[in-house]
């Protein structure tokens, strides 16, 4: 966890041990070649996402990561009744508190899809303890959103409405790095990825689901009791554990 702003790229640190400034007077001449914090993550730079290539020495490596995917309950139905500023503000909510929680445990905020968001663990960050940091993120968006709820939904009129977060997490192999040619994206594919969405969407509101890699790697942060589930995709049932 990085509970304060970091002063230079952690990213760039741990995988070429080169000191990026992003802060302070330092940082003034890498800005003026484009090199800033990272919107993904603020603690990383632009460098680790424009330069994955050069970095990685590779469009794609196989990493060792844990997934996280964060959706907002209720968000279709709350469309054909509010207007567009009453729905910028509640994304604009939900968008804030993910990113906080998965930035102040060293994820990175890969993707925002709609009303929901992809979040990877352990790069290029890396953490020995990357799945235990990815269900605290989870645990803090949850607490976060359910602390403003009510406040929230009153402000926007859409008070009395049902409204929370689904999450699952999944952890394991994933191929991570840039796909496409005329259109680059930096992101992780695989299995891992597809359970984690799949485990997100069996989630009820205000719920994490974790799978069994998490419920290992975690210990006793997981204590529930798992449950099959059939996911969409997915030949064989998945024990999921409520996080």
């Amino acid at each position: 966890m990085t509970p304060e702003p970091a002063i230079i790229c952690l990213g760039c640190w741990q995988n070429m041990h080169v000191p990026i400034p992003l802060r302070g007077p330092l940082s003034a001449p890498f800005r003026l070649f484009g090199i800033r914090p990272s919107r993904m993550n603020p603690n990383t730079c632009t460098i680790c996402e424009m330069a994955f290539t050069r970095v990685m020495k590779a469009r794609a490596v196989t990493i060792d990561a844990t997934v996280m995917f964060a959706d907002l309950r209720g968000y279709t139905a709350l469309t054909q009744s509010l207007d567009q500023v009453a729905l910028t503000s509640l994304l604009d909510a939900f968008y804030d508190d993910c990113a906080a929680a998965i930035w102040r445990y060293d994820g990175l905020l890969n993707k925002t899809i709609g009303d929901a968001v992809l979040a990877i663990f352990n790069f290029p960050v890396r953490q020995a303890d990357h799945a235990a940091q990815a269900l605290l993120a989870a645990r803090e968006i949850q607490r976060r959103f359910a602390g403003r709820r009510d406040e929230l939904m009153r402000s926007i009129g859409a008070g009395g409405r049902e409204i929370g977060i689904g999450i699952g997490i999944d952890s394991g192999d994933t191929n991570f790095g840039e796909f496409g040619h005329t259109h680059r994206d930096l992101t992780a594919v695989g299995t891992v990825v597809n359970r984690a969405a799949r485990a997100q969407a069996a989630a009820k509101s205000g719920q994490i689901l974790v799978t069994e890699a998490v419920r290992k790697r975690t210990r006793d942060m997981v204590t529930g009791i798992g449950y099959e589930h059939v996911l969409k995709g997915f030949q064989q049932p998945v024990t999921l554990f409520p996080g």
